[in-house]
């Protein structure tokens, strides 16, 4: 019997290197991009301080240089794969008895479908990220908590899809009336969502346009290739005959 423990820390070792794959792509795909928003930041400031004194005009120095960032990169897409890999250990262990399918494998593949549309895509589609440059200080609050309450939606949004999803086989076992119920849960969910919560845009209209959704591509990029890694990495650790057992019931042994 494969334990609670056993489960975690194939999820955290699966997690770290995921984390650091998505730490290289996003390195590649998605640095490039803030430095072009940096330069652009940097020459608006420019202009607006032109012919001022300097010691006005003069901003302070960034506590981390952008090579210390590129850097840091690595180290906070590790440690962020780390910890979502033992959350995704533990939703697997509490929830592998509740997912129809035989396939351990297979548990974990759709879990992790199921994570990335709920935890990255749903958030996106309604509060895309901007560079770094980009976005008012004062307003960080208010996208933070819009941005986590969007995450908490997407999550039940998927919970509905299953839901209805389930639900619909009294109706009969084609599966298209299935996968039909599931959609309209979940899109009715999001959609209902997206109507309440408030739109936020704070790109200057002079910034373009290109770059912009070349930044967010890349950032959605990296979240695409952490959960790919991370369901099929986990996904090959595990063994459709192995018994799971739950916190409750390591501890219980």
């Amino acid at each position: 019997m494969r334990t609670f423990g056993n489960l975690l820390v194939r999820g955290l070792i699966v997690g770290l290197f995921a984390g650091l794959l998505a730490g290289t792509f996003a390195y590649v795909m998605g640095e490039p991009h803030i430095d072009a928003a940096i330069a652009i930041e940097q020459a608006g400031g420019a202009a607006h301080t032109h012919g001022e004194e300097p010691a006005a005009a003069g901003e302070p120095e960034p506590l981390v240089s952008r090579t210390g960032q590129r850097f840091g990169l690595f180290l906070a897409t590790s440690l962020y794969g780390v910890a979502l890999g033992g959350l995704f250990a533990v939703a697997f262990a509490l929830l592998r008895r509740r997912l129809r399918t035989s396939s351990d494998s297979y548990a974990a593949l759709g879990l992790a479908a199921a994570g990335f549309v709920g935890i990255v895509l749903v958030p996106f589609l309604k509060y895309p990220p901007n560079p770094p440059a980009v976005g008012d200080p004062e307003t960080i609050t208010k996208r933070t908590v819009t941005y986590l309450l969007t995450l908490v939606i997407g999550l039940l949004a998927v919970w509905a899809g299953v839901a209805a999803y389930r639900w619909a086989q009294r109706f009969g076992d084609a599966p298209w009336i299935r996968l039909a119920g599931g959609g309209l849960a979940f899109v009715a969910t999001v959609v209902a969502v997206y109507l309440i919560l408030p739109a936020i845009n704070e790109v200057p209209g002079s910034f373009p346009a290109t770059l912009l959704w070349q930044f967010r591509f890349a950032s959605l990029g990296t979240q695409a290739v952490l959960w790919t890694l991370l369901g099929f990495g986990y996904a090959a650790l595990v063994d459709r005959r192995t018994q799971v057992t739950s916190p409750a019931e390591s501890a219980a042994a």
